[in-house]
């Protein structure tokens, strides 16, 4: 019954399936298809939650199951497929340019058809589609309920996390179902990569809306040609003309020349970067300037530095590197210094879900005081001709 890709064209009206199911029966028609044409037995996809701590069953309804230490999580952190059961039952990863939703298992009699991978490619790539046509895969992965604020904050994001010739990125939110100001945004064209890290003063909706307002003048500005000293710019006004000065947020603008590793940077608050190059991790250090929303008409200066290859840069918001430990000393020093270490052969995403595991160790059983974002780049050279692409949901 296994076909081989393309033989007799199985695997084209699998694909094709797949594609025109419904967005809210994607799920049971995966597991038909499985069924029918790879003798496949109590297949389940698994979507990782909010905080990508589990990996959450679609269909039948069972325990969620922990990303460390188990079948599933192993393929979901390693990326790769794993099989248990001598074989028989296997776990495959459902990632979209680097960004992972979760894992596709399933029980095989004979390993699986030869088509299997390109299989849970092309589910990966219609979930990540259809997540925009109904709101059941989102109800599904949270579990527990979103507040307000980090409602506001996740539908503001744009994709986690981003493989291409040039660069990796990935980047989280913390607490994940209660985080309010803090938010990242990125954007890739042939040319260069643009992001920014901010963080909105304040807590609760008025902090999420507060930096709602301020990435969308960032990104009225970029696409509408602004660099990133008028999207600062375009954001100071806008913010100003809204709060009078009594609001501001933090951000941190950098974009990279895919071409040469040459990086622009604006460093408008809080936010800090901290590179690993050679196995050695240090801060990297810019002008402060002031914060966007300060004053409404400062005028922002770029400032210049470049990325080899094999660089890592690590971006944090103030809820890392100033949290503090029971006994008063500042994550940002020592701890996350470690930490780059600790993860530095890890994929970015890895690396990121491992760093946001030991900064929330770092407190001890005592609860963060400020939501925090943990961003992660590799640069991997250039590629003049790369093609556009585009990060935002």
């Amino acid at each position: 019954m296994h076909g081989e890709p393309g033989h007799d064209g199985l695997f084209e009206r699998v694909e094709e399936a797949i594609w025109t199911a419904r967005p809210y029966e994607l799920l049971t028609a995966a597991d038909d298809l499985l069924g029918r044409y790879a003798d496949g037995a109590g297949a389940e996809v698994l979507l990782v939650d909010y905080r990508q701590a589990y990996l959450v069953r679609t269909i039948s309804g069972g325990d969620d199951v922990p990303v460390d230490n188990t079948g599933p999580g192993r393929a979901f952190a390693s990326q790769r497929t794993v099989r248990e059961d001598g074989g028989r039952l296997v776990h495959l990863p459902l990632t979209v340019r680097g960004e992972r939703l979760g894992v596709l298992s399933v029980r095989l009699p004979d390993g699986g058809p030869a088509w299997l991978d390109g299989f849970a490619a092309a589910l990966a790539r219609a979930l990540k589609i259809t997540d925009q046509g109904t709101d059941l895969y989102r109800r599904i992965r949270r579990r527990t309920r979103l507040t307000l604020a980090a409602e506001m904050q996740w539908d503001l994001l744009p994709a986690l996390a981003f493989d291409s010739a040039e660069f990796r990125f990935a980047g989280q939110l913390e607490p994940a179902y209660a985080v309010w100001g803090d938010n990242f945004d990125w954007s890739a064209s042939g040319e260069r990569l643009t992001l920014t890290v901010s963080n909105g003063m304040g807590s609760g909706t008025e902090s999420a809306a507060l930096t709602h307002l301020a990435i969308s003048a960032l990104r009225n500005s970029r696409r509408s040609g602004g660099d990133i000293a008028e999207q600062a710019a375009l954001a100071d006004e806008a913010l100003f003309a809204r709060y009078r000065g009594e609001r501001h947020v933090d951000t941190l603008l950098l974009e990279f020349e895919l071409a040469t590793g040459r990086v622009r940077v604006i460093d408008a608050g809080s936010p800090r970067i901290y590179r690993m190059r050679n196995g050695a991790a240090e801060e990297v250090g810019f002008e402060a300037q002031m914060p966007l929303g300060m004053f409404g008409d400062t005028r922002y200066a770029t400032e210049e530095f470049t990325v080899d290859r094999g660089d890592r840069l690590v971006i944090v918001s103030d809820g890392v590197h100033a949290a503090l430990s029971k006994a008063g000393t500042p994550y940002g020093g020592s701890a996350l210094l470690q930490a780059l270490r600790d993860t530095r052969l890890q994929y970015p995403a890895e690396a990121v879900r491992t760093m946001i595991r030991h900064f929330v160790a770092y407190h001890e059983g005592t609860e963060p005081v400020d939501d925090a974002v943990i961003v992660c780049i590799d640069w991997l050279g250039a590629r003049p001709d790369a093609a556009d692409v585009s990060g935002e949901a």
